[in-house]
């Protein structure tokens, strides 16, 4: 579906009131809505008439264009820093994320992985003292499993700070999400 097409369905206006108003030919919407490419004086007058930016009916242009990159990197990094505290690392991204109004899938997926590491922690360290009753470490196990979730995490966060500058996608990329 063109972009012409999609702002003109959320006025609910008619190709010849569209025409009307952007004083322009009824067959010259329906080229565009059909694919042709809209430039110079008509896009002047449709993006007027609709009351958008030309930059929204241009086509082509993805939400990974309009994403802004350097927040995202803030966003993801924002959990590291409070990597102690489980529950900061899945607050902080969230709070930026809603006061930036930046929900798009990449920060939800930066969320997702914070939730599923802050569940994976408490799993993880109660599997660790279960198996250090059965074990001689019985007492250096719990640390060293909180030592290395954290760790881990650590690895994630930068990793995928680093896939967002360089690649502009992250490197633990989910198939789901949980927001």
């Amino acid at each position: 579906m063109s972009e012409l097409l999609k702002q003109r369905k959320k006025l609910n206006l008619t190709q010849d009131e569209l025409a009307e108003r952007a004083n322009i030919s009824v067959r010259t919407i329906q080229r565009i809505e059909s694919g042709q490419e809209l430039k110079g004086h008509t896009l002047n007058a449709l993006s007027k008439a609709l009351g958008v930016s030309k930059d929204v009916l241009i086509p082509g242009q993805t939400e990974q264009d309009e994403m802004n990159w350097s927040l995202l990197k803030i966003i993801n990094t924002s959990s590291l820093f409070l990597i102690f505290v489980p529950l900061a690392s899945i607050l902080i991204p969230l709070a930026i994320t809603r006061w930036k109004n930046a929900f798009n899938p990449i920060t939800k997926q930066i969320i997702t992985l914070q939730i599923l590491w802050t569940c994976a922690l408490p799993l993880t360290i109660l599997m660790a003292s279960q198996l250090g009753k059965y074990t001689n470490i019985n007492h250096e196990m719990v640390p060293l499993a909180i030592m290395l979730m954290l760790v881990m995490n650590a690895f994630i966060i930068i990793r995928n700070t680093i896939a967002l500058d360089k690649k502009k996608k992250l490197f633990i990329n989910l198939n789901f999400n949980i927001l």
